[in-house]
């Protein structure tokens, strides 16, 4: 039997290997969630047909793509936005919708050939968009599958997104109320430093963010320095 591996470490990824594994059972499925499992030797071992790569923080390495079909889904809709942070710097630059890039991974920062694309809408917090895209990933993995997509080599200009550090979750400089808004809702999700404002003596985090008429209703965690 042919094996695919889904590569995340994102916990939401369950639900869509699990479902994925029901619907596709003509394939042995592995998940792996963890860099030390995802090593040439034992990738070499598993000998997938596919690597499907619904959220990786992590640089595939070379010998890993050279050797196998790895596919990653990229939340732009390239070659608009190659690089880190998508979501983030998405939002930050006003766009409510966007769309999910299936590319066969190959040299290069998000340059491969595209399988598919599908819209996603940003609206909601991160980990609301995060779900969201989830479900519109495994319908994607589907169609790879079933309708042998073969890959095209992307069109287009080229715009390049920088990754975001901790630092730029600072929202103390940020003038209105709808930026703060978007800076807290970008970041409202587990793995991303939330967003923040701090003083001499406390460092305030903020989540689950309600933009109303003339304020910001939201949750804050205060932490002493």
């Amino acid at each position: 039997m042919k094996k695919i591996i889904l590569l995340s470490e994102k916990k939401w990824h369950i639900k869509t290997f699990n479902d994925l594994m029901l619907k596709h059972d003509d394939y042995n499925w592995i998940l792996i969630n963890n860099i030390e499992e995802f090593k040439l030797d034992n990738i070499k071992k598993i000998n997938p047909e596919y690597i499907m790569i619904p959220h990786w923080s992590y640089i595939i390495p070379k010998e890993i793509f050279n050797l196998f079909n790895c596919i990653v889904f990229h939340m732009t809709d390239l070659p608009f936005g190659r690089g880190g942070s998508p979501l983030q710097n998405l939002i930050i630059r006003g766009y409510e919708k966007t769309k999910i890039s299936a590319l066969k991974v190959t040299n290069g920062i998000d340059s491969g050939p595209i399988y598919l694309k599908k819209s996603l809408s940003l609206d909601g917090t991160a980990y609301e968009i995060m779900i969201r895209a989830s479900q519109i990933i495994e319908k994607m993995i589907s169609q790879i599958l079933t309708k042998k997509i073969a890959p095209k080599s992307q069109s287009g200009e080229v715009v390049k997104f920088s990754r975001r550090m901790p630092k730029h979750s600072d929202i103390s400089q940020l003038d209105s109320l709808k930026k703060i808004h978007d800076h807290i809702r970008m970041l409202d999700c587990e793995g991303y430093p939330s967003a923040f404002f701090e003083n001499d003596y406390f460092r305030l985090e903020f989540s689950k963010s309600n933009l109303l008429k003339d304020k910001i209703e939201a949750n804050v965690r205060i932490f002493k320095k």
